[in-house]
């Protein structure tokens, strides 16, 4: 778990209507860590989580779902923070089924999942389109 690194990426978050800082931190198995922060926006519907923020960035900077270990999320909630069901499916899609997920919270909790247990009936690369 690398909470210290999802706490920087919390400090980045953008949230003036909500206040509710998120980090999300994606360690590469070569040591590399990519951050996310959440982004609010007054038209909420274009919002867009740490977790989807960080695997986007991930991705355009040119490394895979592959390259991902881990990725340890963080906020201030009672228990560890639940990803929203958005970040949910696209964790599905392009976190590794192996990779460790930490969700973890301010007071130190920690939920130790993975991505099936998150969402155990999302879309994948393996379902059929054709339907």
């Amino acid at each position: 778990m690398h909470l210290k690194e999802a706490l920087k990426a919390r400090e980045r978050a953008y949230v003036p209507y909500s206040q509710f800082k998120v980090g999300a931190a994606i360690r590469l198995k070569d040591g590399t860590f990519v951050l996310g922060a959440n982004i609010e926006n007054s038209s909420y519907g274009l919002t867009c989580c740490a977790e989807r923020n960080a695997l986007f960035s991930l991705i355009s900077q040119g490394y895979n779902k592959d390259d991902i270990e881990s990725i340890t999320v963080t906020g201030d909630t009672k228990g560890p923070i639940s990803p929203c069901g958005a970040c949910r499916q696209v964790m599905k899609e392009l976190v590794p089924k192996d990779a460790k997920i930490f969700l973890t919270n301010l007071k130190g909790d920690v939920h130790e999942t993975k991505v099936d247990e998150l969402l155990p009936f999302g879309f994948d690369l393996n379902d059929d389109k054709s339907v």
